[in-house]
C-alpha cells in the first residue's frame, strides 16, 4: 500500500492548513482524503505532521482490514515531500530542534507506530507527490499527470 500525504500550510482565512492524502495499491486511488486541519500550525513541517496524524488511523485500520480479508500487506509505506517531517516521524524527539519543541507529543504517536513496524515513512519529491492534487490548485501537465494516476488506467 502506498500512502501519499501532504499539507498546504496556512491556506484558510483563519490560517489553518489543509490535509490531502491518497492510498493506492497498483494503480489509481483506492482511498482519498481531504480535510481542513483543526489546529493552527506554526510551520509547514508542523502542518505535515498534523496531516499524517489526521490520516494515521486510516493507515493502520486499512492495513488491518486488508489482512483480515486475507490479503497480507508486505509494504505499507507513507510518502511525504517534507524532509523535516519525515525525520521527525522516524526519529521523534531525537530530530526535534528549538523550533519544533512546541509540537505536541501526541504527533510522535507516528514515530511509535514506525518503530513498531506498522508502516514505513519515505521521502517523495514534490513533483511526484500525488497528494498535491488534493492540496494545491494544479494546472497543465502536472494536473493531467496526477489526474491520470488517481483515476487509474482508462479503457
Amino acid at each position: 500500500m502506498k500512502w501519499m500525504i501532504n499539507a498546504s500550510f496556512a491556506v484558510y482565512l483563519d490560517f489553518k492548513s489543509h490535509t490531502g492524502g491518497t492510498l493506492s495499491f497498483k494503480g489509481g486511488a483506492a482511498q482519498v482524503m481531504l480535510k481542513k486541519q483543526k489546529l493552527n500550525s506554526r510551520s509547514s513541517t508542523e502542518a505535515e505532521l498534523i496531516a499524517v496524524d489526521d490520516v494515521v488511523t486510516m493507515i493502520l485500520w486499512t492495513k488491518l482490514f486488508m489482512e483480515w480479508q486475507g490479503y497480507p500487506i508486505k509494504k505499507n509505506i507513507l510518502y511525504q515531500d517534507n524532509k523535516s517531517a519525515v525525520l521527525l516521524e522516524e526519529n521523534g524527539r531525537k530530530s526535534a530542534g528549538k523550533r519544533s519543541r512546541a509540537i505536541n507529543i501526541r504527533y510522535f504517536f507516528i514515530t511509535d507506530q514506525v518503530e513498531k513496524g506498522k508502516f514505513k515513512v519515505k521521502y517523495c519529491p514534490t513533483d511526484d507527490m500525488i497528494a498535491d492534487f488534493m492540496t494545491k490548485p494544479l494546472q497543465g501537465e502536472k494536473f493531467r499527470k496526477f489526474r491520470d494516476l488517481i483515476l487509474g488506467p482508462q479503457d
